[in-house]
This record gives structure tokens, sequence and C-alpha cells, in this order.
């Protein structure tokens, strides 16, 4: 049985999982449950970790894969993909400077970065969901 196909449903459910850790993270610390908080940014970090090294890997293999949605599917498809696109970016070195700041005590700093770390990080793991859904679900190519 070949892996790769089976890794686009895998990313899918890292970024499903990453989502879920991130908002209990979020929900802990409201709460004042900072090892709770913590241990959830560990596994928020390292599912999102595994993600990164086999979506990488995936697309380094296959290239690229075509979306083949038309009319209307085609701009939303496109609208989800480009702001994706521009948060994946954006939350990596976001998600590494808020930790940063947490491993050294920077409690005040920590909590300023994580105000935009944490709703991108969900923006991002969902239209991830979302570009996942569009290209291998609703609009396989051939």
């Amino acid at each position: 049985m070949e892996i790769l196909p089976l890794l686009p449903p895998f990313h899918a459910m890292l970024n499903l999982a990453s989502l879920a850790l991130v908002v209990l993270a979020y929900h802990a610390i409201r709460k004042k449950h900072r090892n709770a908080h913590r241990a959830f940014m560990i596994g928020a970090l390292l599912v999102s970790g595994l993600f990164l090294a086999s979506y990488l890997t995936y697309h380094q293999t296959v290239g690229y894969v075509p979306f083949a949605g038309q009319g209307i599917a085609r701009h939303v498809f496109f609208g989800i993909l480009f702001t994706h696109i521009a948060a994946a970016a954006l939350i990596v070195p976001l998600i590494l400077t808020t930790l940063s700041y947490a491993l050294r005590g920077q409690h005040g700093k920590h909590r300023r970065v994580a105000r935009w770390t944490a709703p991108l990080w969900i923006y991002t793991s969902i239209t991830g969901v979302f570009v996942y859904l569009f290209v291998f679900q609703l609009y396989p190519s051939a």
C-alpha cells in the first residue's frame, strides 16, 4: 500500500488536532491553569511540527496538486488558499517568537504576541482543512 495518498487526510487531521489543542490551551490559560496551558501548547507545537515536516515532504515528492473546481468554487478556493498561504508564512515566526518569550519567562511579551499568534494559528489550521476538503474531497483532479 502506498503511503502518499494517505498523507493529505493525515495533514487535515493534524490541522484539526492543532486547532483543538490551541483552543484548549487558550481556555486553560483564561482559567489560569498554566500547567494545562503548557501541556496543550506543547502538544500543539509537536502536532504542528509533525504536520509541517510531513507536508513539506509530501509536496517535495508529489509537487503541485491542481485544483479541479470551476466557476464560483474556484474563486472561493483561491480566496481561501491565498489567505491561508499568507497566514502560514506568518505563523511560524510568530509561534517561535511567542514560544521564545514563554521559555524565557517574559510573560508580558508572551501574552502580547500570543494575542496575535493564537487567532492566526487557529485561522491557518481551519483554512488548511478547507484547502484539503476543496482539493481532495469536493473537487479532486482526475
